[in-house]
């Protein structure tokens, strides 16, 4: 591949300074330098996150509207799996059975709850440590991919990133939610990418696919990269001219398979077909009010409006989606050109962390300033990567622009959170090491 080549000196002189052998290592002399790197990465990483855990603790046993603060709606629907009463109450009443999330992280802190009890100092504790695991493992494929991608080099450089990486390292710690261990998937899929370029061994295949399946269960925002990266994969099988239709279909059915209890689920608690959540409706009519002045606008949604929690109630889960989703559609047919703006405004937002400076923004959210200069300066230094590999390897870098244009495609039109994109950090992350180091090279080189 190219983009190794170019970059082998750099590995060879890596190599060359940990006193090993860069052109004739034996593997399990890699593997065994690979496993050394990234342990120290993980420990160090760990280490770094129970020191801010130690600070965000407390967040999490706020009292204040019955322990809302503790992981929010996966609290409750945990609090209501934990307590015998099944997927349901995702709000702040016994409402009925829920489709508002996928189950695979409600269920595993349900699980805690049982063990170390509801809403406990101990549960904070376990959860958050978890978390904080989960972001520390994370390291491990950033560092593979750089490392399949662009040499042993970036890879280092890219897993210590991940290491002091600001986002991976307060988030986790601040919220109980699902986009960590999302992120930690959506690294390892990546991965595997990687490697079925050259395999077409079926059951590598339906491993993937189940690994989607589960994936999509924690967080559906995944799927958004499914085409993307399986069809790269085939694509690469097919340049090769080895059979990538039959490895492409049984992924696909093994994702399928892996999908269909939980809308076996909705369909039988429902009467209809919802695949994975219910709430589009809502995430439209979040982003699509008249009231734009913040990217969460707090009247919207049944959370802090007695109104719109009185109608939930009243209309139950899915009928509620439905009325803010006509209410949305409607607003976005009335308001064409507002609806391009809000969607540019968005698009911004993802890629900048800029939404307004205006100072009753600003009341609300005193550290964007700083996190505007450090968002905008990632998707640069990032860019700058991608253009290398673009120059290097043209259909590799239209491959990696789609995964980081598209991903975020149903936020442009619904809504944003500083939350949101995080999946796709490991990345934009690797790119811009490369970008920082093909950049150091040139000006060494001059």
């Amino acid at each position: 591949m190219n983009l190794r080549a170019d970059t082998e000196s750099t590995k060879i002189g890596a190599d060359s300074a940990d006193g090993g052998e860069a052109s004739s290592a034996v593997p399990d002399n890699v593997l065994r330098r690979c496993f050394q790197s990234t342990l120290g990465m993980v420990l160090v990483a760990l280490a770094i996150r129970f020191i801010v855990m130690g600070f965000l603790y407390d967040e999490q046993l706020d009292p204040a509207r019955d322990h809302w603060p503790f992981g929010y709606e996966v609290g409750r629907l945990a609090r209501s799996i934990a307590t015998g009463h099944g997927f349901s109450s995702p709000l702040f009443e016994e409402t009925g059975p829920s489709a508002w999330m996928t189950p695979v992280y409600p269920y595993f802190v349900a699980g805690v709850f049982r063990v170390f009890g509801i809403y406990t100092k101990a549960s904070a504790f376990v959860l958050l440590s978890s978390q904080a695991l989960i972001s520390a493992l994370t390291c491990i494929p950033v560092f593979f991919v750089a490392n399949k991608l662009f040499g042993r080099a970036v890879a280092r450089w890219s897993g210590w990133a991940w290491v002091l990486f600001p986002y991976a390292v307060y988030f986790p710690e601040e919220r109980i939610w699902g986009t960590w261990l999302s992120t930690l998937q959506m690294s390892v899929l990546f991965l595997i990418t990687l490697y079925l370029e050259k395999s077409d061994r079926l059951w590598h295949w339906i491993g993937f696919g189940l690994l989607w399946a589960f994936s999509a269960l924690t967080d559906p925002i995944v799927l958004s990269a499914w085409p993307l990266l399986a069809g790269w994969a085939a694509y690469c099988l097919y340049r090769q001219k080895r059979r990538w239709m039959l490895p492409l279909a049984v992924s696909a059915l093994a994702l399928i398979v892996g999908v269909s209890p939980w809308f076996v689920r909705n369909y039988v608690t429902f009467g209809r077909f919802i695949p994975f959540r219910d709430g589009l409706g809502l995430e439209l009519a979040i982003g699509n009010t008249e009231d734009s002045y913040h990217w969460r606008p707090r009247d919207v949604g049944p959370w802090h409006n007695d109104a719109e929690w009185q109608a939930f109630k009243d209309l139950g889960e899915l009928g509620y989606m439905e009325k803010e989703k006509k209410l949305a559609l409607d607003y976005i047919r009335s308001h064409p050109r507002w609806f391009v703006v809000e969607t540019g405004r968005r698009f911004i937002y993802i890629w900048t962390g800029y939404w307004s400076f205006s100072k009753q923004y600003l009341a609300e959210e005193p550290l964007d300033p700083p996190n505007v200069f450090f968002c905008t300066v990632l998707t640069v230094l990032a860019l700058v990567g991608l253009r290398r590999v673009w120059k290097e390897d043209a259909p590799r870098g239209v491959f990696l622009a789609a995964v980081l244009l598209f991903f975020c495609s149903v936020y442009y039109v619904t809504h944003v959170e500083v939350y949101f994109r995080r999946q796709i950090d490991p990345i934009l992350m690797v790119l811009a090491v490369y970008g920082v180091a093909s950049r150091e090279k040139r000006v060494a080189s001059n």
